[in-house]
């Protein structure tokens, strides 16, 4: 039964079809960017967030539920802020 239910959870998130606008990995991109005025600062954050895996777990996590409630009910549940939850780079 539980396979069967994350079956169709899986196929409801990755066959919806939708293109949505990817805000949580947008916002921890433009986060990054905004980090710092050193170029080698964000990239020694983009590595380290691709070792942790912060980007493809916030593309994951766009692909499979943000993108999908969003095409579904209409309403952005993560606005592209610029901002890493919890931390504001303008601070």
């Amino acid at each position: 039964m539980k396979k069967a239910l994350l079956a169709s959870v899986l196929a409801i998130g990755l066959f919806s079809s939708c293109l949505g606008p990817d805000n949580l990995y947008n916002s921890v991109k433009n986060w990054n960017a905004q980090l710092s005025t050193t170029d080698a600062v964000n990239e020694l954050v983009y590595i380290g967030f691709m070792i942790i895996p912060v980007y493809p777990l916030a593309m994951l996590g766009d692909h499979l539920i943000f993108n999908t409630i969003t095409y579904w009910t209409g309403k952005e549940t993560i606005t592209n802020s610029g901002d890493f939850p919890g931390f504001s780079a303008k601070d």
